[in-house]
């Protein structure tokens, strides 16, 4: 037991050292949901005072470092990808063995450093989402369905994707189908129960659900399956040493678990597949019935060494591929991952050396970490412009067709009855035919600010009752 405690806080000194590289850095995933705290912070209620397309467990999750960017998110981060390989060790040491549970959480740790930044670092709903589903099929296979339930109910506030966790419960455990559901159900109709209280039901199903659908159904690419067959063939190669171990168990697997055990995998796979964008971060998904099929098929190689070390080297694909990355994350100026994250602090630090406190801000584009590095509360409920242009941010910055225009104009005339100090748009030098000039039901509201500072990828605007007839240019 003493090599399992130093294997795990090794473990946890390996995700924690991997995360704090980050620390300078917000990624995609982070700053919607950080942004979201703030606004929380700032006393606006979730939907219904802000905007959010997302489940609630995200934004409630970045509360805990108190909505900002730093040592404290990332340490969140590590501690929650730790907590996700220590219950896909408990998993596999009751399925066959210790053994086979510290090769579980060794791999699943491995790939949540070892991986795209985007995908691994922030704890975003794909990520978030990992220790519920792994803890929901291990319940489901010891037979406590009601259990099961609960913690797809969890994983349900978290993301959609649910279900297919809700599908692969199922699978292991058909009897307790009635049992999970009314786990499920207590979970789900709690929440809901909060939001009906808030007066916010309405509009959560109208920011997650409605706006969800339109985003899901329209997929970015012009050719979907190619697309699916490029990224899924790329994660197979990055995680080749999985999928072989993984293979081999299955080629030694007997009897009826070895069709649930592939079950599993192809529901995975179909939540990955959902929306027919295939990034990175959703095939978390797909990671945790792969770890543990792989740790089973690495303990069976393992009485054969020629084998098992093969493997094992293809575990340097992934290691040559993303250790660079964490020292391009600490030292690297113009590391292209980060131009956006860069311009962004640029832009706060312009916009802090004349807000007031009482200032409010509004950013045009999909930038709320600007929201992060300002701590500016926002004078709308709109965090950013997706359901304001009806273009969302998957290809905004190189396309302008939006996938819905009644609701979205709508939504701009009630931006135009707001009055914030600052309006930044992040948009409009990246793609012209979105920029917030470009709206010309907007452009009597936007008569009233004037240009103050420009960055790389950002205009910066103040209201003309703020900054003088002629405004006042920021250095």
């Amino acid at each position: 037991m003493t090599r399992t405690r130093t294997f795990f806080l090794v473990l946890a000194a390996l995700l924690v050292a991997a995360r704090l590289c980050h620390t300078g850095i917000l990624w995609e995933g982070d700053s919607y949901p950080l942004a979201a705290a703030g606004q929380m912070l700032h006393g606006k209620a979730l939907y219904r005072g802000i905007w959010f397309d997302k489940p609630p467990i995200e934004a409630l999750f970045s509360l805990l470092p108190d909505a900002r960017a730093g040592w404290p998110l990332r340490l969140a981060d590590a501690l929650y990808a730790w907590l996700a390989c220590c219950v896909c060790y408990a998993f596999a040491r009751d399925l066959w063995s210790r053994r086979e549970g510290l090769w579980a959480a060794a791999l699943a740790g491995f790939f949540l450093i070892f991986d795209f930044p985007a995908a691994v670092i922030p704890a975003a709903s794909d990520m978030l989402m990992l220790a519920p589903h792994v803890a929901a099929v291990w319940l489901a296979w010891k037979r406590r369905p009601f259990w099961s339930g609960v913690l797809v109910g969890v994983a349900f506030w978290i993301s959609p994707k649910a279900l297919f966790v809700a599908a692969a419960c199922a699978l292991w455990n058909p009897a307790g189908i009635p049992w999970m559901a009314s786990g499920f159900a207590a979970v789900g109709g709690a929440g809901a129960l909060g939001l009906w209280s808030f007066g916010a039901l309405g509009a959560y199903w109208e920011q997650v659900w409605v706006w969800g659908r339109l985003y899901a159904a329209s997929s970015p690419e012009a050719s979907p399956l190619a697309n699916a067959l490029a990224r899924t063939a790329g994660w197979v190669g990055f995680h080749a040493a999985l999928a072989i171990a993984a293979l081999f168990f299955l080629w030694r697997e007997r009897g009826k678990e070895r069709w649930v055990w592939i079950g599993w995998a192809a529901i995975s796979f179909a939540g990955v597949a959902a929306g027919m964008r295939f990034f990175p971060r959703y095939y978390l998904e797909l990671l945790p019935v792969i770890v543990l099929m792989a740790a089973r098929g690495f303990t069976g190689l393992g009485r054969q060494r020629a084998p098992v070390a093969l493997v094992a080297l293809l575990l340097l694909i992934p290691l040559v591929r993303f250790a660079p990355t964490y020292v391009e994350a600490l030292t690297r100026a113009d590391w292209r991952d980060t131009a956006m994250d860069r311009d962004s602090r640029a832009v706060a630090v312009l916009v802090r050396r004349i807000a007031r406190p009482s200032d409010t801000l509004f950013v045009w584009g999909y930038r709320p970490e600007i929201y992060v590095y300002t701590r500016l509360p926002a004078a709308t409920r709109y965090l950013d412009s997706q359901p304001l242009t009806g273009v969302p941010a998957d290809r905004h910055l190189t396309e302008s067709t939006p996938v819905e225009t009644v609701m979205s104009q709508a939504r701009r005339e009630e931006l135009a009855h707001t009055q914030p100090a600052f309006i930044v748009d992040g948009l409009g030098p990246y793609n012209p035919r979105l920029a917030l000039t470009s709206f010309a039901d907007l452009r009597p509201w936007l008569a009233g600010y004037r240009e103050v500072g420009r960055t790389g990828g950002s205009v910066i605007y103040r209201a003309a009752s703020l900054s003088g007839p002629a405004g006042r240019p920021l250095p």
